[in-house]
């Protein structure tokens, strides 16, 4: 490894882990030195980020998908002068509406009375594009939430329900900064990301077609160049 690596921190999404970043980590590798934060293991986006923090080096670029993006401005809360630039992909601003945390209630109550179901064949669609719902990638998704397991999905969804709102605090962000977002993103649609971009002045936008909800699972050498191109610039 050379000195002139550039360091990056990770963030992963709800019932996601490293995998998701593995396509871009490994195709970046002569660029950065890359690290996934473990997001498992706290209820608030507070801890995670502290923890995060903690494990990070003194100065580094952040890479962040849905989950990861609440955790990444909560990041820049606690230690902006840390943060050289920022990377948001398909995530949101703003806090939960009250419809999704009541249909975030209703699963939480639902597993603590059964079974861990993880991501079903049936919750796929909203996840990713229909091309990708049978195959590959809707079996790698499956297999992380297997992986990431019923207790830390608790821990999880507390966190995105109790989050802050971001909105306030976009115009203090100064680095460079990518948003991206999938075309087709039931979850975290484009507009959610257009806000974002025009709260962050200087930031570029960039929607991938055909996409859903984990560009780079589905998206990787798309999602790879585009890091790339932020890396550079």
């Amino acid at each position: 490894m050379t000195t002139d690596l550039v360091p990056l921190l990770f963030l992963p999404g709800l019932l996601n882990d490293a995998v998701l970043w593995r396509a871009p980590i490994d195709a970046l590798a002569d660029r950065a030195a890359a690290a996934v934060a473990d997001l498992t293991l706290d209820d608030s986006v507070e801890a995670m980020a502290r923890r995060a923090l903690a494990a990070a080096p003194p100065r580094f670029g952040l890479v962040a998908l849905s989950m990861g993006g609440y955790v990444a401005f909560e990041i820049l809360r606690q230690a902006p002068e840390r943060v050289t630039r920022l990377a948001l992909f398909d995530t949101g601003a703003a806090p939960e509406s009250d419809e999704r945390a009541a249909a975030r209630r209703q699963g939480m109550d639902q597993l603590k009375v059964g079974r861990f179901a993880g991501v079903t064949t049936r919750l796929l669609p909203k996840l990713v594009h229909a091309s990708h719902v049978h195959g590959p990638v809707g079996e790698a998704v499956k297999a992380m939430a297997e992986r990431v397991g019923g207790a830390a999905f608790l821990r999880q969804q507390r966190a995105i329900l109790d989050r802050p709102d971001s909105r306030p605090t976009l115009g203090l962000i100064r680095v460079p900064t990518l948003v991206a977002v999938g075309a087709d993103d039931l979850l975290t649609p484009p507009a959610l990301a257009r806000e974002i971009h025009q709260g962050i002045a200087g930031s570029r936008l960039h929607v991938l077609p055909e996409c859903g909800h984990l560009p780079p699972l589905e998206r990787p050498d798309a999602t790879s160049a585009l890091l790339r191109a932020w890396l550079e610039a």
